[in-house]
């Protein structure tokens, strides 16, 4: 399935030129237009689900193993002190474009935004952890 709307089906589709850097029957991986080290690059699923919550379960599994594999290549090849791996859901989690997709970014001591991942820690008394929990508890059996 396609989103003749979509920036990255657009890219998968050959449409719009990119870097790619590996790609089989289900993924395309990129290097981002927009780099926040040397080597971030996207794992670009070729069918398209908005985000975590609408993707298949069989490729989501897919796409984790590749990162992993990625990332274990790219950390050799590249010589990074480091690795993230991140995945946005929502505008207000950073999404930009509503195409599920997982950043691989190098990481490397030194570099100009070694702080990114950095955030101001919440505080939250013991009561209020405790009812967080349950309230996650609270159903959760089911997702085994």
């Amino acid at each position: 399935m396609r989103d003749e709307n979509c920036i990255f089906c657009k890219i998968i589709a050959g449409e719009i030129p990119a870097r790619t850097i590996y790609e089989d029957e289900d993924f395309k991986v990129i290097l981002d237009a927009n780099p926040a080290s040397r080597g971030h690059a996207l794992i670009l699923p070729k069918e398209h689900a908005a985000n975590l919550y609408e993707i298949r379960d069989d490729l989501l599994a897919k796409a984790a193993m590749l990162a992993k594999k990625l990332a274990v290549h790219m950390t050799g090849v590249l010589a990074c002190d480091g690795f993230n791996i991140l995945q946005n859901n929502g505008e207000i989690a950073g999404q930009t474009v509503f195409h599920f997709h997982i950043h691989l970014v190098p990481r490397y001591k030194g570099m100009k935004n070694d702080d990114m991942l950095n955030w101001t820690h919440e505080k939250f008394t013991a009561e209020e952890q405790d009812s967080i929990c349950q309230q996650l508890q609270a159903g959760a059996e089911s997702l085994s």
